[in-house]
């Protein structure tokens, strides 16, 4: 999971989610603005909207790959999600910033699970569990990282070295940046999922596979513009993470400080 680069969505649908949000806000009762929040993005969460159609549109263009999930980066993105969850921060449903492009596998198990740093740093799960009072939650921090305004790779790893490819924590253990890395890879399932170390480690020989045509390309005289052709495919690809990783660990790893010696040009792409 790597940090999602910036867009932004044109004025007037910013204006228009604005005044969706407003609409909610208005509503003074905590537990009806929940209700109503859930009914209006169900509304207006549809082709037919155009403030949504362009919505789906800009975070189509953030994501990895051929429209990859902004979270495991290997299934097809195709529900708005919410960082901060709707049910729980109705004031966030029709935030921009909130919004991520993420898949059915990744949505489905995080859905409304969400969890804060109280106050003195203590983990509180601010879930609301079937049957309870509908009241807001305690504020505080998230512990969840958020990809579109954090790097989530300043607290994990992807275990290359080892060759398992799961995702790996590397700050101090129970130090707050532990706790959110551990927390990201446990709720969407980063390591959970079989598939997915083996779509990394599959991913890891195509990168590899794209590096060694593009060195052989410029040794053969190819031109800057079939050059780029090499080089745009490779950020086209899904799993970034994988290509990221490597380039961060190219001098730990000898086949990859072979490659990226020769191509040194390509630990800046």
């Amino acid at each position: 999971m790597i940090q999602i680069p910036p867009e932004d969505l044109p004025s007037d649908v910013r204006g228009t989610l604005r005044r969706y949000q407003a609409a909610v806000d208005a509503e003074p009762d905590f537990g009806k603005r929940v209700a109503l929040a859930a009914v209006k993005f169900r509304q207006r969460n549809r082709e037919t909207n155009l403030a949504f159609r362009q919505v789906r549109r800009t975070l189509t263009s953030m994501c990895a790959g051929a429209k990859r999930c902004m979270y495991c980066e290997d299934s097809a993105a195709d529900e708005v999600e919410h960082h901060r969850p709707k049910d729980l921060y109705p004031e966030h449903v029709f935030d921009w910033e909130n919004y991520l492009y993420a898949c059915g596998p990744c949505n489905g198990p995080k859905n409304n699970r969400f969890a804060v740093f109280a106050s003195g740093g203590s983990i509180v799960d601010v879930t609301r569990k079937r049957n309870q009072p509908v009241r807001p939650p305690i504020k505080g921090d998230s512990v969840l990282l958020h990809p579109r305004s954090e790097n989530p790779l300043e607290y994990m790893m992807l275990d290359i070295l080892g060759d398992t490819f799961l995702f790996v924590p590397t700050a101090v253990a129970h130090s707050q940046e532990f706790e959110r890395a551990s927390y990201t890879i446990q709720l969407l399932r980063l390591n959970q999922r079989d598939h997915l170390p083996v779509a990394r480690r599959e991913a890891y020989g195509s990168y590899k596979s794209r590096l060694t045509e593009y060195v052989l390309r410029r040794e053969g005289g190819a031109g800057n513009s079939a050059l780029r052709l090499t080089i745009d495919a490779i950020r086209r690809m899904q799993h970034p993470t994988v290509w990221s990783e490597m380039r961060r660990q190219s001098n730990l790893i000898p086949e990859l400080q072979h490659l990226f010696g020769l191509a040194p040009e390509a630990l800046i792409w």
